[in-house]
């Protein structure tokens, strides 16, 4: 079989890495990336070149504007937003884009994908429940509304929303008396029982709790479609693997050059043989999250997903706690850039679980 990337994919990827060349993470001194700050929003600016170069419909089916293209071509483009740090929602955006080709209605995906396509429409989606350890859909309740109107109330919490305060819509998992999972589109701003509490993050991007409180949502902005959660959960966890990546890939390129520039005793500490077998369990930590994403990215199956998390939370831990160590001192300087990764790292380890829930979903996949 051929493994190899398709043109398109590889086309994606290219584009990619030329809308990403004019972030400048390691530029020391920008407000956005001070340590302890909180961006206002995301980078408009970077949303609107994304969207020129066709960046945000890739995951839209062409009918609609978008490319058509499947989640591996998404996480070869979230590798390189990875490397520079980018603050833009694009796996966010991408994620609930997908999920509406495949599982929404024609009236959602005509009035919805297009004006993502066009960067006109930021979506999030609250992926974490309400403590950040538990399926997402089941922090919030859903029950049929009770008037001639249809639709559905919403009662709930959801935790750590990424810009939920600046988005155009949130996309709230939730469920049903009976059991079933469906997926809402709730507008943040000025919508009747939505409630958003800031919350600071990690990396400093912005985060809220959403609270729903008799929230309504008409029947045309609900999802109820058989494993459109789950769907979307997977590719979710997925995406940030493979931001997981980018970032690690870009660290250990930070500090084979530090070490390499940096002399004890007149020699490169490259050339010492401590620090080059830590480099090099990195650099095998980097190819297994490698090698495990792109097995998640094909077949979001649940067990390969899970693996993939494992490694990426654990392998970019790691990562970064080498560089931290072999740049010494300068690891801890925050005019130096590489907090600002570790900060990113240990977001990305966190979120839609640590390695050690993965490997306790493995372990229920494996006794089923």
């Amino acid at each position: 079989m051929d493994f190899s990337f398709s043109e398109e994919q590889q086309a994606a990827q290219e584009a990619a890495r030329g809308v990403f060349s004019v972030v400048a993470p390691d530029s020391v001194g920008s407000p956005a990336l001070s340590p302890g700050a909180v961006a206002e929003d995301f980078d408009r600016e970077l949303w609107q070149r994304l969207a020129r170069a066709d960046l945000l419909g890739l995951t839209v089916p062409e009918a609609h504007g978008g490319l058509g293209l499947d989640p591996v071509a998404l996480c070869l483009v979230l590798r390189e937003a990875g490397r520079v740090l980018a603050r833009v929602p694009l796996l966010e955006t991408s994620a609930a884009a997908w999920i509406l080709a495949a599982h929404g209605s024609a009236e959602q995906q005509t009035a919805l994908l297009p004006r993502v396509v066009a960067g006109e429409l930021a979506l999030t989606v609250a992926g974490q429940g309400r403590t950040g350890h538990e399926p997402a859909e089941r922090a919030v309740r859903a029950n049929p509304a009770e008037d001639d109107e249809g639709g559905w109330v919403l009662d709930g919490v959801q935790t750590a929303v990424p810009w939920a305060e600046t988005a155009d819509l949130v996309v709230v998992p939730a469920h049903t008396a009976e059991g079933r999972t469906l997926l809402a589109l709730v507008a943040p701003e000025g919508g009747a029982g939505v409630t958003l509490a800031a919350q600071a993050s990690t990396n400093g991007e912005r985060y809220a709790e959403v609270r729903l409180d008799g929230a309504r949502v008409a029947a045309r902005d609900v999802l109820d479609a058989p494993g459109a959660t789950d769907r979307l959960h997977r590719l979710l966890t997925t995406g940030t693997c493979a931001l997981a990546l980018g970032l690690g890939n870009r660290v250990l390129e930070m500090t084979s050059e530090y070490v390499s520039r940096r002399e004890q005793f007149g020699f490169p500490v490259a050339t010492f043989q401590a620090v080059a077998v830590q480099a090099a369990d990195r650099y095998i930590d980097l190819r297994a999250m490698e090698a495990t994403l792109w097995q998640a990215a094909w077949r979001l199956d649940p067990a390969d997903v899970a693996v993939a998390k494992m490694w990426a939370s654990d392998g970019v831990r790691r990562v970064v706690q080498t560089a931290q160590h072999l740049h010494g001192g300068m690891g801890a300087d925050t005019e130096y850039p590489l907090h600002r990764f570790h900060a990113w790292a240990k977001q990305w380890e966190l979120s839609y679980g640590p390695a050690a829930a993965h490997e306790a979903a493995l372990a229920e996949l494996a006794v089923r």
